[in-house]
């Protein structure tokens, strides 16, 4: 029963992991009425625990009452667990479900007739069922080789071809309901993951622009960096979760009947691929003024202040550009980000009064500023 609850919970776990950002009336009954009236994760939790109750009762009624199967306990068990978090899970663990039972039922056949120690045959099944288990092509269900074969042996019906057929035929019968239910009654889709992941990532990379700018435009040392490596932390975390948001709504997609719709979340995939796509320049423009800030002696004594000042309103500039790419539709003005841009590189080339070691600052951080910008540039083609 504990694995069987470890089980439930990593199932639905897909459609729980979106973290809320407003203050929610956390009662049972105010998480039901948001169920009820805001489409979003708590909404998917609810239907998909009623399509499993649907698919293990349908599939307990059609195996008792119409084909007779007597204690027919896998056919429910079978449908519960194929109600998974993607169409595409779902079609993928019934052929696993059924290869990993017949598997099993089919090792304790053979033991049953060549080993006659009940307790021998028990322990051979198990060892060499949770070994074949392990085998990669038969991912989770894999465990099912090994728990199949040991109930077989232990109720003593491995060596009544009847009995061993109705396991698998039950099996089969409920993996095959609940892959269905998940497919045909609201399949699920996660396409408001991609907004809300897109607006917190948006927001994440903004705010840390918005610090390098105050932090670049300061004449004094900073009182603590550790808050801007904070910072960086939080959003390489928001920058992973966008890029498993992504895989799950891709994935979701995939043979799904409503992949068409607006819950598929395809509108908001490039504006968060794009937001992905940033990271590695903002990354760089993060070491390259932790770096500068971070001298012991004279930071920011390189680049000199009104070359400082211009980097500081680019950044500036390049956090309000990529707070507006999470928006859908709305334009993201760059037309400032370029003037400051050639402007900054200009001084690169024919400053020469500002010496190499100014040079050399200026030039480590306007590279990945560059870098930046030509990633928002082409986020069309993302």
């Amino acid at each position: 029963m504990a694995r069987l609850g470890a089980d439930l919970k990593r199932r639905f776990r897909a459609t729980e992991s979106t973290p809320d950002t407003e203050r929610h009336d956390r009662t049972p009954l105010g998480w039901f009425a948001r169920a009820l009236r805001v489409p979003g994760r708590e909404r998917r939790v609810l239907v998909q625990t009623a399509k499993a109750t649907l698919a293990a009762t349908a599939a307990w009624l059609l195996a008792t009452l119409v084909l007779r199967l007597p204690q027919p306990f896998l056919a429910p068990y079978a449908a519960v667990f194929l109600v998974e978090a993607t169409v595409y899970r779902s079609l993928r663990g019934w052929v696993q479900q059924v290869g990993s039972v017949a598997t099993g039922v089919l090792l304790a056949a053979v033991a049953a007739q060549v080993i006659p120690w009940q307790a021998v045959a028990l322990a051979v099944v198990v060892f060499v069922g949770l070994l074949a288990g392990s085998w990669r092509r038969f991912g989770d269900a894999g465990v099912w080789v090994g728990v199949t074969g040991m109930l077989l042996i232990s109720y003593g019906t491995a060596r009544e071809p009847v009995l061993l057929g109705d396991r698998l035929l039950e099996t089969a019968l409920g993996a095959a309901i609940g892959v269905a239910v998940n497919t045909l009654i609201f399949p699920p889709l996660y396409g408001e993951r991609l907004a809300a992941a897109a607006d917190r990532l948006a927001t994440a990379l903004a705010g840390l622009l918005e610090s390098l700018s105050d932090l670049v435009r300061r004449d004094e040392p900073p009182d603590d960096l550790d808050d801007l490596l904070s910072r960086t932390r939080d959003a390489r975390s928001q920058v992973l979760a966008a890029e498993e948001a992504v895989g799950l709504t891709r994935e979701g997609r995939r043979l799904n009947l409503r992949r068409g719709g607006p819950a598929s979340g395809a509108h908001h995939e490039r504006p968060l691929r794009t937001l992905i796509a940033l990271w590695p320049a903002v990354s760089q423009l993060v070491a390259a003024v932790r770096t500068t800030a971070g001298r012991r002696e004279h930071p920011f004594e390189y680049p000199w202040p009104d070359a400082r000042e211009s980097l500081a309103n680019l950044m500036h500039h390049l956090a309000g550009a990529v707070q507006a790419v999470a928006a859908v539709g709305e334009p993201v003005e760059l037309d400032d980000c370029r003037t400051l841009l050639k402007q900054l590189e200009e001084r690169l080339v024919t400053a020469e009064e500002d010496g190499v070691p100014a040079r050399l600052g200026l030039g480590t951080m306007t590279l990945p500023a560059r870098l930046l910008l030509e990633n928002l540039e082409n986020r069309g083609s993302a």
